[in-house]
């Protein structure tokens, strides 16, 4: 879908506009529209809805905040084209979703078997692998913000899975990371790009065979009732970057700007911290639900999946470049 301004309300004041004076905002708030494609009771809903009630709080009402879960507006392939135009001023992407900007480097953070634990993750996020990604999105119009964590990623099934060789010619959905496409390849699965909003439906109806995701995600989105078998082995990370409009950023009145972005500090402090015990929540709450065997593997059981999913590492050079792989390799220590 082409999309275009004339099709959008964008709020109180449009994006790129000469915003008007003090006394004028304080009768007329600025309006973010947060737009992303989770449930309001997962790490990334409950962030943006602790953003929205900090970034109101700081800002005295000058700014007001409106977020849509769900895919409300719109599905994955057409957020970020919404935000450059103005549409809404705020997403929070899985970082998969930028490659189709030209800004493929962002997938190197979905390295399989690249991260120890998520205090590692969040280490990279906030070190040079961020600062480094993050100054490839504002040539596109972007300004990246935060990242946010979900956690290592889950693999759902309906079969059991332990040996890499139990994927094979399994169909199982991607969000797009060519990574990932990768990286399930070299297992025997057979990689599916859907958006988020359609997975469920195709979990159900047999589009898909599995599919890739944190336990809050699985539990919130209801694929256990779908899917049999849900396997853990921290072969993947889920990771979203919080981004805006960068015409929109730089227009905001430097006061407003300042209590804004500390607003989006706290809220990602937050998103953060509550990812993990959101997943441990929710792997609790399938096991207790009967619909699905949860099985961790050993990391014993898990060795043979890092050799097969390994030289993924280099073959990535050529896809997001040797720079950004070295530079995760020394952050990580692979």
């Amino acid at each position: 879908m082409k999309l275009n301004r004339r099709q959008f309300g964008l709020g109180a004041i449009a994006v790129g506009s000469v915003f008007p004076a003090p006394a004028i905002l304080a009768q007329q708030p600025i309006v973010m529209k947060f737009s992303h494609v989770v449930a309001d009771d997962t790490p990334k809903g409950k962030g943006s809805l602790r953003f929205k009630e900090l970034a109101e709080k700081y800002t005295n009402g000058a700014v007001k905040v409106e977020v849509y879960p769900n895919s409300q507006l719109y599905k994955d392939k057409e957020e970020i084209e919404a935000l450059q135009l103005g549409a809404v001023q705020l997403l929070a992407p899985s970082t998969a979703k930028f490659a189709p900007l030209g800004a493929k480097e962002f997938e190197a953070l979905d390295l399989p078997f690249i991260y120890k634990d998520d205090a590692q993750f969040q280490k990279v996020a906030k070190g040079p692998v961020g600062k480094f990604l993050m100054e490839k999105l504002e040539p596109k119009g972007i300004k990246g913000l935060a990242f946010w964590d979900n956690g290592f990623y889950w693999i759902t099934t309906n079969r059991p899975v332990v040996k890499p060789s139990d994927m094979k010619g399994v169909k199982v959905r991607i969000s797009g990371s060519k990574i990932a496409d990768q990286y399930f390849r070299s297992v025997g699965a057979i990689p599916q790009i859907l958006a988020f909003s359609e997975v469920y439906q195709a979990m159900q109806t047999g589009v898909v065979d599995g599919g890739e995701n944190t336990p809050s995600n699985i539990y919130t989105q209801k694929f256990f009732e779908v899917q049999s078998h849900v396997t853990g082995m921290n072969h993947g990370h889920l990771q979203y970057a919080v981004i805006t409009n960068l015409k929109f950023w730089d227009g905001l009145p430097k006061d407003i700007r300042t209590q804004v972005d500390k607003a989006m500090d706290e809220s990602s402090v937050y998103a953060n911290e509550i990812a993990l015990k959101e997943n441990v929540d929710s792997l609790e709450a399938i096991r207790k639900s009967g619909k699905s065997t949860v099985t961790q593997l050993t990391p014993e059981q898990a060795q043979p999946w890092r050799e097969a999913m390994m030289p993924v590492h280099k073959w990535a050079e050529n896809r997001v470049g040797k720079e950004i792989v070295d530079l995760m390799h020394k952050e990580t220590s692979v």
